[in-house]
């Protein structure tokens, strides 16, 4: 009976991960520690949390799809830090003792719920200059290659928090156009969590029923947000999501 239970919260878990994806973002920071409170050590957590949830961002790409092939050249550009810093993140985890990343758990959640609590300023960020052309120069193109690289490389590592931190790099490249800059956002995350995966799956780190169990949750979770989520309150559920990242930070901590 408590295996039950506890698949049921899991799949709960990864429902409303869909759907926090779906409206807000940040949803990894529900469905993460379910894992860990489920028993999953920290590092196969992160690596089945990464399987579960890739392909609700799939179905994201495609819902900004003529986003994307707007800026395909940008796209295609982005793609070769995407693909190696992700390979990279994802290495630098396989190759991490399972004790250093139980120890850098904590830190991890907290970095990603701050970044998520500053959400609003990254957005205003990229809103900055909206309605203006697009403007990337030489200098801002190189910079925002070598940003989407350890942005990549951090993506493959952990991921929680990175689309947020890509939304920051391509405004600072010269990207204007708010719905652009989500479209090459989720293009790239699709690079760097997929390349991730592939990684993880050829080293043995997903477990697999728990992960599919979890992407069947993850994809009703994201339909049903998409379905209702102009009457769910955003503001609530970013600070539900905030307090949830900074209980379990807390709690990771005493836990030592």
């Amino acid at each position: 009976m408590d295996q039950v239970i506890a698949y049921i919260v899991i799949f709960l878990a990864a429902l409303a991960a869909g759907a926090i994806n779906a409206i807000a973002g940040g949803g990894s920071l529900v469905s993460f520690p379910a894992l860990v409170g489920f028993g999953v050590t920290e590092k196969l957590a992160n690596t089945t949390n990464n399987a579960a949830l890739w392909p609700g961002s799939i179905s994201g790409m495609f819902g900004f799809w003529e986003e994307v092939k707007r800026a395909k050249k940008l796209v295609a550009l982005l793609a070769i830090p995407s693909l190696v810093g992700g390979l990279l993140g994802a290495y630098i985890l396989a190759q991490t003792p399972e004790h250093v990343f139980r120890q850098l758990t904590p830190f991890l959640i907290l970095f990603a719920t701050l970044l998520f609590a500053a959400r609003d300023f990254f957005t205003k960020l990229t809103r900055r200059g909206a309605g203006e052309t697009d403007h990337i120069t030489g200098v801002g193109g190189v910079a925002g290659f070598l940003l989407q690289l350890v942005i990549a490389t951090y993506g493959g590592f952990f991921g929680a928090g990175q689309s947020i931190m890509m939304m920051a790099a391509f405004s600072i490249m010269g990207v204007r156009d708010i719905h652009e800059i989500n479209g090459i956002k989720t293009a790239s995350a699709v690079i760097v969590n997929g390349v991730a995966l592939i990684y993880f799956i050829s080293q043995g780190l997903v477990i697999w029923h728990l992960a599919i169990w979890m992407g069947i949750g993850a994809i009703v979770g994201g339909y049903v947000a998409a379905r209702i989520s102009k009457r769910i309150n955003q503001n609530v559920l970013r600070w539900t999501v905030i307090v949830i990242g900074l209980v379990v930070s807390v709690v990771l901590f005493l836990r030592g």
